[in-house]
């Protein structure tokens, strides 16, 4: 039987990289899932590689009337919720000294902002028993150069994850966060450098970060709330 049967979920940032592979895996395994994206053209592209089991909902997710929109239209079609990946996320790079204050708050509206009303938003429709997912970062665990401001999102990110386990103990909604390592990117130097520095001498897949997540959105990790899941090839373990 397939692990996400009938249930219904939620996936910020479900049209590329991440999301989408998470909102394939879902699909194929029983889900509907409603994936948001801020450029309409993207999303519709991704529903279509779903297929008839995701409904795209345009928006961004640092925005809360995107996400009244979005959760409206869950209500609407679904009326409930059972997981939620709070996926969506963004950064650039810049060593302390050249940080605008453009990036700071891009980068914590995203981030934090918008994951901690990604799932707050989500509570009135989640269902007893449901799970959420946090895509946090190895980079919360790790100084790496020109990467403070992202970072500390993350470290955020974390910190939710905790914190809400407790929160919502009394509905038993699991709250878990995954920490990927460096993904598969078309930059062969940015390749070439990383690659260096992971155990298991290779980039990792979206795959492999969707089938983590399913994990932990299915009864197989009903023992598991609280926890950061690393998927990094080791990187931030040694």
């Amino acid at each position: 039987m397939n692990r996400l049967e009938g249930k219904v979920a939620v996936i910020t940032g479900g049209n590329s990289g991440i999301g989408l592979a998470t909102a394939r895996r879902f699909a194929e395994e029983g889900a509907h899932v409603f994936i948001t994206r801020r450029r309409q053209r993207e999303l519709d592209v991704a529903v279509k590689e779903i297929g008839k089991q995701a409904t795209g909902v345009q928006g961004d997710v640092s925005k809360l009337a995107d996400l009244d929109r979005l959760y409206a239209t869950v209500r609407r079609e679904k009326g409930r919720i059972d997981v939620v990946f709070a996926n969506a996320g963004s950064g650039v790079l810049a060593p302390l000294g050249a940080i605008s204050e453009e990036q700071f708050d891009t980068t914590f509206g995203t981030n934090v902002k918008g994951l901690l009303f990604t799932v707050q938003k989500a509570l009135p429709l989640l269902q007893d028993g449901g799970s959420i997912i946090l895509n946090a970062s190895i980079t919360a665990s790790k100084g790496l150069e020109a990467s403070s401001v992202y970072s500390a999102t993350k470290a955020a990110v974390r910190s939710f994850a905790r914190c809400w386990t407790v929160d919502l103990k009394g509905r038993r909604i699991r709250v878990n966060a995954i920490s990927p390592g460096p993904i598969e990117t078309p930059v062969e130097e940015f390749k070439k450098n990383i690659v260096a520095t992971v155990p298991m001498g290779r980039m990792g897949s979206a795959d492999e970060i969707a089938k983590a997540a399913l994990f932990l959105a299915s009864d197989d990790s009903s023992y598991v709330t609280g926890i950061e899941l690393f998927v990094d090839g080791g990187m931030a373990q040694i």
